[in-house]
């Protein structure tokens, strides 16, 4: 069983994002456990004193912090790279419109990229979520990924 925690800064405002989103959530939900905390967006200090309290809580959590300079995997990698931490609770940081603090990208045990590409904490949500619920259906052996 995975067990998963988001920390994002910044709300869904896009309904249809928002209703995507909901939608890998009640899966991922089903699989497993899912928790999504989000943090007020602000400047890049107050953010990150906001993320650096909430990460120091969660250190028993295995942390991948999103990152643009992050590795990124194929979707069959990251399935291994998180059955290797199955059974310990896991922590994705998703910062704001400002990036993150370099001092909280070294809190992390992994820096992740979900492209090369940059995207809204919005889309890097979406498609985060997308991508555990794909991972957790490879692991799985489920249907929603096919070679």
């Amino acid at each position: 069983m995975f067990r998963f925690t988001l920390f994002v800064v910044g709300r869904l405002k896009n309904k249809a994002l928002g209703q995507l989103c909901d939608d890998f959530s009640k899966r991922l939900a089903r699989q497993g456990s899912l928790q999504i905390i989000e943090f007020k967006d602000g400047s890049l200090d107050s953010e990150s004193q906001r993320l650096r309290l909430a990460i120091e809580a969660k250190r028993d959590h295995e942390i991948f912090i999103l990152a643009e300079e992050g590795r990124a995997y194929s979707s069959i990698k990251f399935a291994e790279k998180l059955q290797l931490h199955r059974g310990k609770p896991l922590l994705f940081i998703i910062g704001g419109a400002y990036g993150m603090d370099p001092a909280l990208k070294q809190m992390g045990h992994h820096l992740l990229a979900l492209s090369p590409l940059t995207f809204t904490h919005e889309m890097a949500r979406y498609l985060l979520l997308e991508q555990l619920y794909r991972a957790v259906s490879i692991v799985q052996g489920g249907k929603y990924h096919h070679e």
